[in-house]
C-alpha cells in the first residue's frame, strides 16, 4: 500500500508533534508544509520542528501544495479559518484538524461552508484532540458495556499554572478582576469547543437534546502570579471551572466538566487530584475509568517547556491517527461516530 501523502499546516507547538509523529509513520509521508510566518517559509520542515532534514521545504505558497493532491492536510493552527479549510477542502484534500472543531456547530453558517465545500471536492473534514475529542472516545467505548445509559460524565483537572498560552485562557476568563461584569460569559465562549464534545456524545447514544448549556464559575490568586509570559495580578481569576451540560426533558443526560488552576495562592483553594479525567457512565452497569498520563522512562526535559510536549503529542495524534479512516470516509463532516476505530501504527513495533 501507498503511504498516505500528508501536508503540514503550520508548525507551532502541536505542529511540531504533527510533524514528528508523521514522519516516524510507516503508512505517512510528508510531502509538504504550509508556513505561517514567513520567516519559516523557504526552511527545512526539519530544523522548524528540531529533527533531522527532511527534505521537505516550508512555504507559504497555498495553491503549489493544494497542486500536490496531497492526501490529507494536518490543520494545527490555534483556531481554526474557516475560508482556509473551505480551499483546502473543495481542492479534494482531506482535512483533518486540532483547531477547536468537533462537529463545526460552533461555526454556524460557516459549518454549512466547510460541508458545501466537502460536496465540492469529495472531501472530508475530521477535528479531535486529546480534550475535548480522545476523552469523549474513551467515553463511547465505556458506554459500549451498557444495556442502559442514563447519564455520561467526563471531569478533567488540571493545575496549568505552567501551561503558558494565555491566547487561548483569556478568552476563558483567566487575568480578569474576579469582580468585571465581563466576566460571567467569558467561560462558555472560551470552552465552547466543549459543547460541540457534548452534542458528539449525545449523536453516539442517539439522543436528541433539548438543550446545551454552560455553567461557569471562577477563583482568584491572592497574590500576583508570574507566568512567565504574563502575570496574573492579585485578585483576578486564576482558576475558571465550566460545565456544558447535555440537556433531556430537563435532565444533564451528558456533563462535560473542566476545573483548572494556576499557582498555590487560589482563594476559594480548590483541591484537585493529579491531572487526570474521570469518566463515569451511569447506568446499567455504571462504568468508571481514570485516565491519567505520565512521561515515559526515557522522556528526557530540562525546562518545563519541554516537558509540555506531552500535552502537545496527545492533542496531535488522535488526529493523525484518524487519517487512513478520514481519507476512507464518504465526504462531509466526520465525527468519531462515523470511522471505523483509529489504530495507532507506529515503526517499531511488530
Amino acid at each position: 500500500m501507498k503511504p498516505y501523502r500528508v501536508v503540514q499546516w503550520t508548525t507551532g507547538n502541536v505542529g511540531k508533534s504533527s510533524v514528528k509523529a508523521v514522519a516516524a509513520h510507516p503508512d505517512l509521508e510528508l510531502v509538504g508544509c504550509y508556513a505561517w510566518s514567513p520567516d519559516k517559509a523557504g526552511r527545512d520542515v526539519g530544523e522548524l520542528c528540531g529533527i533531522e532534514p527532511t527534505g521537505v521545504t516550508a512555504t507559504n505558497d497555498v495553491a503549489a501544495l493544494l497542486a500536490q493532491k496531497p492526501d490529507c492536510v494536518v490543520y494545527n493552527p490555534m483556531w481554526i479559518d474557516v475560508d482556509e479549510v473551505v480551499r483546502i477542502l473543495e481542492a479534494g484534500v482531506n482535512v483533518v484538524a486540532t483547531a477547536s472543531f468537533i462537529t463545526g456547530h460552533n461555526l454556524g453558517r460557516d459549518r454549512e461552508r466547510i460541508t458545501e465545500a466537502c460536496r465540492v471536492g469529495g472531501s472530508t473534514m475530521f477535528g479531535s484532540g486529546v480534550s475535548p475529542g480522545f476523552a469523549e472516545l474513551l467515553a463511547i467505548v465505556g458506554a459500549m458495556a451498557c444495556d442502559r445509559v442514563d447519564k455520561v460524565t467526563v471531569s478533567e483537572a488540571a493545575d496549568t499554572t505552567f501551561y503558558d498560552s494565555p491566547a487561548t485562557e483569556i478568552p476563558c476568563g483567566f487575568g480578569m478582576p474576579i469582580d468585571s461584569p465581563d466576566l460571567p460569559p467569558m467561560a462558555a465562549a472560551g470552552t465552547a469547543i466543549f459543547g460541540e464534545a457534548v452534542r458528539l456524545l449525545a449523536d453516539s447514544l442517539g439522543v436528541e437534546l433539548d438543550d446545551v448549556r454552560c455553567e461557569a464559575e471562577y477563583a482568584q490568586t491572592t497574590a500576583d502570579l508570574d507566568l512567565g509570559s504574563w502575570t496574573i495580578e492579585k485578585g483576578c481569576v486564576a482558576g475558571v471551572a465550566a460545565s456544558w451540560q447535555g440537556v433531556v426533558a430537563g435532565k444533564t443526560v451528558i456533563e462535560l466538566k473542566v476545573r483548572w488552576r494556576k499557582g498555590q495562592s487560589l482563594e476559594p483553594d480548590w483541591e484537585l487530584d493529579a491531572d487526570a479525567w474521570t469518566i463515569t457512565i451511569d447506568g446499567r452497569p455504571t462504568v468508571t475509568m481514570k485516565v491519567g498520563f505520565l512521561p515515559p522512562p526515557d522522556f528526557q526535559a530540562t525546562t518545563m517547556a519541554e516537558f509540555m510536549t506531552l500535552g502537545h503529542i496527545m492533542t496531535a495524534m488522535p488526529a493523525i491517527n484518524a487519517i487512513p479512516a478520514v481519507v476512507a470516509a464518504a465526504p462531509g463532516i466526520a465525527t468519531y461516530n462515523d470511522l471505523p476505530l483509529t489504530l495507532p501504527r507506529m515503526k517499531g513495533l511488530a
